[in-house]
C-alpha cells in the first residue's frame, strides 16, 4: 500500500516530481504517481482526494504551477499533511504558484517548499512519516550521513588539487 500520494496538474511538472519520487524510492517509501488536473477533470480529481486516505496515503505531495490549485484543494479535502511544489513558470518564474500555495486560509495548511523543490518534497514526506516509523528514521539519519560524506570529500579535493584545478 502507498504511503505517498505524488500528484501533478501536467505531465510538464514530470521532470520535478520525478525528484520527488526518486527521494521516497531511495528511502524504501512506497508511492503512487498520478497526473490530475483539479480545473479540467474536478470529479476525478475529488474522488482521488477524498478516496487518498482509504488508500494508506499518509502525505500527499502536490506539485502545480500558474494558479496552482491543487495543493490545496487536496488540503481541503485530505485531513493528512499536503506539501505542495510551486512549479517554475514562464510568464512569472514560479512566484504565482509560490504565492498560490503558501497564501492558504487560516485552517488549511499546505507544507511548502520551493519552486521546483521535488526533493526537499520527498525529504519532507519522509521525515513527516519518520515521527512515526524508526525504519524510516533511520534511513534519513544515513542519508544524511552521506550528504555530510559527499560534502567532505568534496573538500578534501579542493585542498588537495586547489580551485584552479577543480
Amino acid at each position: 500500500m502507498a504511503k505517498v500520494g505524488i500528484v501533478m496538474g501536467s505531465d510538464s511538472d514530470m521532470p520535478v516530481m520525478a525528484k520527488a519520487a526518486d527521494i521516497l524510492e531511495q528511502l524504501g517509501i512506497s508511492y503512487e504517481m498520478t497526473i490530475l488536473s483539479a480545473h479540467r477533470e474536478p470529479e476525478e480529481f475529488f474522488a482521488y482526494a477524498k478516496g487518498a486516505e482509504e488508500k494508506g496515503f499518509k502525505v500527499i505531495i502536490a506539485g502545480a504551477g500558474m494558479a496552482a490549485h491543487l495543493p490545496g484543494m487536496c488540503a481541503a479535502i485530505f485531513p493528512l499533511p499536503v506539501i505542495g511544489i510551486p512549479m517554475h513558470t514562464t510568464s512569472l518564474g514560479g512566484r504565482d504558484s509560490l504565492y498560490s500555495i503558501v497564501q492558504m486560509p487560516s485552517g488549511i495548511p499546505v507544507a511548502t517548499v520551493a519552486i521546483n523543490g521535488g526533493a526537499n518534497a520527498g525529504l519532507l514526506a519522509a521525515k513527516i512519516l519518520a515521527t512515526s516509523d524508526d525504519a524510516v528514521l533511520a534511513k534519513l539519519k544515513e542519508y544524511a550521513r552521506e550528504m555530510k560524506e559527499q560534502v567532505q570529500a568534496k573538500d578534501a579535493r579542493l585542498q588537495e588539487t586547489g580551485y584552479q584545478n577543480y
